[in-house]
């Protein structure tokens, strides 16, 4: 991890806030569903999965995995140690960043004060393997062992820092700079430091987010924890078993805004119950819940729509939807079978199912899909059969597609990770009057 900071003396924008806003961009997306808001948003809206059947990452045994097949930057003329199938995924999101740092520019934002906070878990590790195996060929062949490594082989394109280097490198931004790993809270994380440099006054702009890259370390790691399923993922279903994995980058511009999609609330825990089985009873999950709506400054019965870390394994589903009946309620209607007329807890769904588990990168790959629901009034559906789901979970109130439209107005996104750590976010959409509540 490195980090660059310096202090500028600026004066306050105008148009800023001098108190806690926290307002997220339109995001660059990269993932399974596409590189395009619109492309991403017809999927995610009807429930359509972005998996395709594989075995590259696992010869003879073909998986679901969430694939990026959209065009990529090239990174052919960049320094040796930046250049990495990551890195050309954040490249892309950050493309999509263009109208907001060039907004950044106009407003006189020293490059100074614009930090880079990432979250990763595999960095370059994919190149790397691919220069193990030349060099392991080359040996075979009878190349002496210390000649064997291919001449392009850069070892800094695995440093866990390097994304944010990269990022920082190709935006320009000189302020605070570095990336965490702390598996799948990592970019969920980096949104959260995020806000604290704008709080703390260390920022004026942070690019915040994080990716995540397929690679044969990352598949066969997972398969020998016997956590990856042969088939399509069922969050929360009677015979999940399991989770697909995927690849994404996701980048904000976080800025001291008012108004537009505002991180109002961020709770963290470590319950440190096993290094990578979740608490059983859901304290850690609900602690991180918690502490996301006291930050919010928001009641359970305020939150319109939940989404799951949901990745379809029969520990976290089972800890998540009783950590969330605990805070939220269980849903009578669904308990009943009928509409019967008193208040529901917050709509829930899992989004895994159509894109894998994109690891280090699903924090904010679905704080994005947060987002596309507030800015679109619509929430995104599950995609396990109602006939399939585990009767014996907490009853959840499970959004379908053929749930009548509400917009959304206040909504928390879930990620918990090996080791106990978890982190809820609050997102919620606000108005650009003054006198609006900010985060």
């Amino acid at each position: 991890m490195t980090e660059s900071v310096a202090t500028v003396a600026t004066t306050t924008p105008k148009g800023r806030d001098t108190g806690n806003a926290c307002r997220l961009s339109r995001p660059g997306i990269v993932c399974p569903l596409g590189a395009d808001h619109g492309l991403i948003s017809s999927a995610l809206f009807s429930a359509s999965r972005g998996l395709r059947v594989s075995d590259d990452f696992s010869p003879g045994t073909p998986l679901s995995l969430g694939r990026v097949t959209a065009r990529l930057v090239d990174d052919s003329d960049w320094p040796a140690p930046l250049r990495s199938r990551n890195n050309r995924l954040l490249a892309t999101a950050l493309e999509q960043l263009a109208p907001e740092l060039e907004a950044l520019k106009r407003q006189g934002i020293a490059a100074e004060r614009i930090g880079v906070v990432l979250g990763t878990s595999t960095s370059g590790i994919g190149e790397t393997e691919a220069a193990m195996d030349a060099q392991r060929a080359a040996v075979a062949q009878g190349t002496p062992s210390a000649d064997s490594w291919p001449q392009s082989f850069e070892y800094r394109r695995q440093e866990l820092g390097a994304p944010a280097e990269c990022v920082a490198w190709l935006s320009g931004a000189r302020g605070p700079i570095y990336t965490l790993s702390t598996a799948c809270t990592s970019s969920a994380k980096a949104l959260a430091s995020a806000r604290r440099l704008l709080a703390s006054g260390q920022c004026d702009a942070v690019i915040a987010g994080g990716a995540d890259s397929l690679c044969h370390m990352t598949v066969k790691g997972f398969m020998s924890l016997e956590a990856v399923s042969r088939k399509q993922s069922q969050p929360l279903g009677a015979e999940r078993d399991g989770i697909n994995l995927g690849e994404a980058a996701v980048l904000f511009v976080v800025t001291p805004e008012r108004g537009g999609v505002q991180l109002t609330g961020v709770g963290e825990s470590s319950d440190a119950h096993h290094i990578s089985a979740p608490c059983p009873d859901g304290s850690g999950a609900e602690a991180a819940m918690r502490g996301a709506l006291a930050s919010a400054g928001r009641a359970p019965g305020e939150i319109d729509y939940i989404n799951l870390h949901g990745t379809a394994t029969p520990l976290n589903d089972a800890m998540e939807s009783l950590a969330i009946s605990r805070l939220f309620g269980t849903d009578a209607a669904a308990d009943n079978g009928s509409d019967i007329d008193q208040p529901r807890p917050p709509a829930v769904s899992s989004t895994k199912a159509l894109t894998g588990h994109t690891l280090g990168a699903c924090g904010a790959l679905e704080a994005a899909f947060c987002w596309l629901a507030l800015e679109h009034g619509r929430l995104p559906p599950h995609a396990t059969p109602r006939e399939a789901l585990d009767p014996t979970l907490p009853a959840l109130n499970i959004v379908y597609r053929d749930r009548p439209e509400t917009p959304p107005l206040r909504v928390m996104s879930n990620a918990f990770a090996f080791g106990g750590n978890n982190i809820s976010l609050v997102l919620e959409r606000h108005t650009t009057d003054p006198e609006s509540s900010a985060c």
